[in-house]
């Protein structure tokens, strides 16, 4: 068997599937969850308000193609793509049908394995066809990274917030997968939660 540490470049495939992860967590987090930090909250409307809301998802991660080429259809369909998704956040029993899912999109989108490249870059890797659309190229990375995750045997890093009232997704990097919140806000919120429950009994 070979380690991982040993395989040159194996940094950057990890970045990869990475990125495309969080891309999947944040257009799910974006437009497809309902609730948030205690509140409810309502996903952006069809059209240029979606759009926008695809386009700051993606702000800081680098995905192809970019936002730039998306349409507010596409940004539509991209919300219908993160609604598919969300099921393999925090699955548990759940996981097999939330599987069967993803294997249904990745046939849908037409994911494959492909190396993309011109005279003037260097050949990099994509998990879908150069002549995808950019909405079918979009969901066939997230979805064959969320697959590579599950794979491996890391469901668990596909987390969702344990604070009440949010159902905001994470990606859990950390070594032994023991993260339960989003963000600091939900973790202070649910041990004063915890705190006042048990001044009361």
């Amino acid at each position: 068997m070979v380690e991982a540490w040993r395989i040159t470049g194996q940094a950057e495939i990890d970045s990869y599937v990475g990125s495309r992860v969080e891309l999947a967590v944040q257009l799910i987090n974006s437009l497809a969850t309902p609730y948030a930090h205690g509140r409810g909250r309502t996903p952006p409307p069809p059209g240029a308000d979606r759009l926008a809301a695809v386009v700051a998802a993606q702000e800081h991660l680098t995905v192809h193609p970019p936002a730039s080429v998306l349409t507010p259809a596409d940004a539509d369909r991209l919300a219908g793509i993160a609604a598919r998704l969300r099921p393999l956040f925090a699955a548990g029993d759940r996981l097999p049908d939330a599987a069967a899912g993803l294997n249904d999109l990745l046939v849908r989108h037409h994911a494959v394995p492909n190396l993309h490249g011109s005279p003037a870059n260097p050949l990099g890797l994509s998990f879908h066809r150069p002549d995808a659309d950019p909405v079918d190229a979009w969901a066939a990375d997230m979805g064959t990274a969320l697959a590579m995750v599950i794979g491996v045997g890391q469901p668990a890093r596909l987390g969702a917030c344990q604070a009440e009232r949010c159902s905001l997704v994470f990606y859990d990097t950390t070594r032994n997968a023991s993260r339960r919140f989003c963000d600091l806000s939900c973790q202070n919120r649910a041990k004063a939660s915890a705190y006042r429950a048990r001044k009361r009994g």
